[in-house]
C-alpha cells in the first residue's frame, strides 16, 4: 500500500481482501456473528474506499469505478454515500460506468435543472427505484449550496445533507423504502458522530495553541 506506483484499483482490491479477512477472523473467534461481522467489514470497506477515492487522481477514477463494478462493490449504498459526502466526481463516474453513457452526457443530466433527464439516467444505471427520492433530494441540496462552509473533504458524510435527505424520504415513507430509511438513519448517526469528533479535535488543537502562545511570550520576556 505504500508503493506510489500501485494503481488505485489494486489498492482497493487489497482493502476489500483485508476487510474480508478481518470479518472471517472476528467470526471465527466468535466475537461477532458471521452476518454482523460481514456487515461491519463491508461498511468499513466502503468508508475506506471513499477515502481512497478522494485521493485518487482524476484520470484513475474511471478505472477504479470499473473495478468496483466488476467486483460487485459499486452498489447503490456506496454511490449514495459518495453523493452525501459531496464526492460529485465519483458519483458522476459511477453513473457513467453503470449506464454505459459518456461522462459528459452523464454530467449534463445530473446538473440539468430538468430532473427528468436524471430520472432516465438513474433507471439506465440500474439503480433501485426506491432509492431515487434520496438521490433526487441530494442533488437538489447540492444545487442549493448546502456544502458551502462544510469541512472534512469528500470522504466524510455531511450531516446537514444527510438529515435533509432523510427528512424528505421519511415524508415519502413506503414499504419499499424501508431499507433506504434504515441506511439513511445509520448515515445520520455516523455523520453526527464524525462532526462531533471533528469539533472535539478542533477544541483540542485550539487549546494546545493557546497554551503554546504564552510559552513563546514568556520565552521572549526572559530573553
Amino acid at each position: 500500500m505504500s508503493r506510489p506506483d500501485l494503481p488505485m484499483a489494486v489498492r482497493q482490491a487489497l482493502l476489500a481482501k483485508l476487510s474480508q479477512t478481518l470479518a472471517g477472523f472476528v467470526s471465527a473467534r466468535h466475537w461477532l456473528g458471521p452476518e454482523h461481522a460481514e456487515y461491519a467489514a463491508r461498511e468499513a470497506c466502503e468508508k475506506a474506499t471513499l477515502a481512497l477515492a478522494a485521493e485518487t487522481p482524476y484520470e484513475e477514477i474511471g478505472e477504479l469505478m470499473q473495478h468496483l463494478r466488476q467486483s460487485g462493490q459499486l452498489t447503490a449504498g456506496m454511490i449514495l454515500r459518495a453523493l452525501l459526502s459531496g464526492n460529485v466526481v465519483l458519483f458522476e463516474e459511477a453513473l457513467a460506468e453503470l449506464s454505459g453513457m459518456p461522462l459528459d452526457r452523464v454530467t449534463s443530466y445530473i446538473h440539468d435543472k430538468n430532473i427528468s433527464g436524471f430520472r432516465a439516467l438513474f433507471g439506465k444505471a440500474g439503480l433501485p427505484g426506491a432509492a431515487y427520492p434520496a438521490f433526487r433530494e441530494a442533488i437538489a441540496a447540492l444545487r442549493d449550496g448546502i456544502l458551502v462552509g462544510e469541512h472534512g473533504g469528500v470522504s466524510r458524510l455531511k450531516r446537514r445533507m444527510v438529515e435533509r435527505v432523510l427528512a424528505v424520504c421519511e415524508a415519502e415513507r413506503s414499504e419499499a423504502m424501508a431499507s433506504l430509511l434504515s441506511l439513511l438513519r445509520r448515515f445520520a448517526v455516523e455523520a453526527a458522530r464524525e462532526e462531533a469528533r471533528m469539533f472535539c479535535d478542533d477544541l483540542v488543537a485550539n487549546d494546545e495553541h493557546a497554551r503554546f502562545v504564552p510559552q513563546i511570550s514568556d520565552a521572549r520576556m526572559v530573553a
